[in-house]
């Protein structure tokens, strides 16, 4: 009974408590909304306060910005009239000018044109080399950046004339020289009027202001005459002088040499220099073994006894065998000897008229294939850069030139050797028809008796 009546007097005391919490809860957020919404007047309000100083602040500066513009826009107006005044005065001045120069403005233009060209002149003479500053004194008249008054005219005058008296003179100078290593050295340069310019018995080339010494030299006499005449310090001299003023000296370094355009005809021309080489070395060793022949026939000849060294004293041999023969047995025997010692004598003829044949074949079949190569880079590039098709040509005349370079000489080797041969045959047989006539005689001598 005492748990239930405390029990009871708990929850009655619960139900009393509860909506006492409860109003003070809504009281306190009465209170929350209230300062919240306080706050958030106070901040709109200072919001609207910065907007409107904002406001005030922009309105000034446009009313700034647009002062500024009307004052920039009569500024403008007024330059721009300012402008169009000094453009009348400046134009009326010039007609003035203009006519007060009359002919002077053209004498100015005449003057600055014969600098200008005299000036471009000068910088690629040989002269130059020797003076290399003379040209500067010309580039203010030349531009047209100064007025050609006397001392300039003069100096112009000066240059010409100067160009002019050193073109028919030759001197002597020290001057820096760049060799084809790369390197530079100080070198005695003797100058031949503008045309050419020697150092130590070797060409050089003027170029971009400075002296090039030529890497490819040209051939030994005139680099012999060019020492002579650096060495000579009195009387006259011969010497090589290059009319186009360093063009043709400047040319050789592009010219190919002998080994290069051979090499152009690629292996045909390769196997044509074979084929020469091959034909070279035959001929000369039938020419070794026809002189020797030929001395050898030439001995026997002038002997009273055969010798077996040589064709004719084997045919005489051959005769003195067969003594007691009759004239007939004895002409074929002669003839077997002669058909013996005729192959050695004709061997290797018909080789050589092989090669004499097939050279300038070789030579077509070259220009052929050169033809070939040059159609098909006209295909791939066309036909507007010339030195793309330059191999292909280069290759179909030089294996020409090669072909009938070989062809020519071997046939004529060829022809001398043949007649050669053919002429100690006719001895050999000239010979045995003799002795067959010389028996013949005896054999009808004896019969008469």
């Amino acid at each position: 009974m005492r748990r239930a009546a405390l029990l009871a007097a708990l929850f009655c005391l619960a139900g009393v408590a509860e909506p006492a919490r409860a109003q003070a809860d809504l009281d306190a957020l009465l209170r929350e909304v209230r300062e919240g919404r306080t706050a958030d007047r106070a901040l709109a309000q200072e919001r609207e306060a910065r907007f409107i100083e904002r406001r005030d602040e922009r309105a000034r500066l446009l009313r700034e910005a647009r002062a500024t513009r009307d004052r920039e826009a009569q500024r403008s107006e007024s330059l721009r009239l300012r402008f169009e005044q000094r453009e009348r005065e400046l134009n009326a001045l010039g007609e003035k000018l203009d006519d007060q120069l009359g002919h002077l403005g053209e004498l100015v233009s005449t003057a600055r044109q014969v600098a200008g060209e005299t000036r471009a002149e000068l910088e690629v003479s040989l002269i130059s080399a020797e003076f290399p500053e003379r040209a500067d004194e010309l580039s203010a008249l030349a531009d047209g950046s100064a007025f050609p008054d006397l001392e300039r005219l003069t100096a112009l005058w000066w240059a010409m004339q100067h160009e002019m008296t050193e073109t028919g003179r030759s001197s002597r100078f020290d001057a820096e020289v760049a060799l084809p290593s790369g390197h530079h050295e100080n070198r005695s340069v003797t100058r031949i009027g503008p045309f050419t310019a020697l150092s130590d018995g070797r060409f050089l080339h003027f170029d971009g202001g400075r002296l090039l010494e030529l890497a490819r030299q040209p051939a030994r006499p005139m680099r012999a005459d060019a020492r002579e005449y650096e060495s000579t310090r009195e009387g006259l001299a011969g010497a090589v002088i290059d009319p186009s003023r360093g063009a043709l000296l400047a040319l050789l370094v592009d010219a190919p040499t002998f080994r290069e355009r051979v090499g152009q005809g690629g292996p045909i021309g390769l196997i044509i220099g074979v084929v020469g080489l091959v034909g070279l070395i035959l001929a000369v060793l039938r020419a070794f073994y026809l002189s020797g022949a030929a001395r050898g026939i030439r001995r026997q000849l002038q002997a009273d006894t055969p010798s077996d060294g040589n064709a004719l004293g084997r045919i005489l041999a051959c005769a003195n065998v067969h003594s007691g023969a009759s004239a007939e047995a004895l002409e074929l025997h002669l003839e077997e000897a002669i058909a013996r010692e005729a192959p050695p004598l004709e061997r290797g003829l018909s080789t050589l008229r092989v090669l004499t044949i097939v050279a300038p074949l070789l030579g077509l079949l070259g220009t052929v294939t050169g033809m070939i190569e040059t159609f098909q880079m006209i295909t791939l590039f066309g036909a507007g850069d010339p030195k793309i098709m330059a191999g292909g040509i280069s290759e179909a005349l030089v294996t020409t030139m090669l072909g009938l370079g070989v062809a020519i000489p071997l046939t004529l080797v060829h022809g001398w050797l043949r007649d050669r041969s053919h002429g100690l045959v006719e001895v050999l047989e000239e010979q045995s028809a003799g002795l067959v006539a010389r028996r013949a005689e005896a054999g009808e001598g004896a019969r008469s008796g």
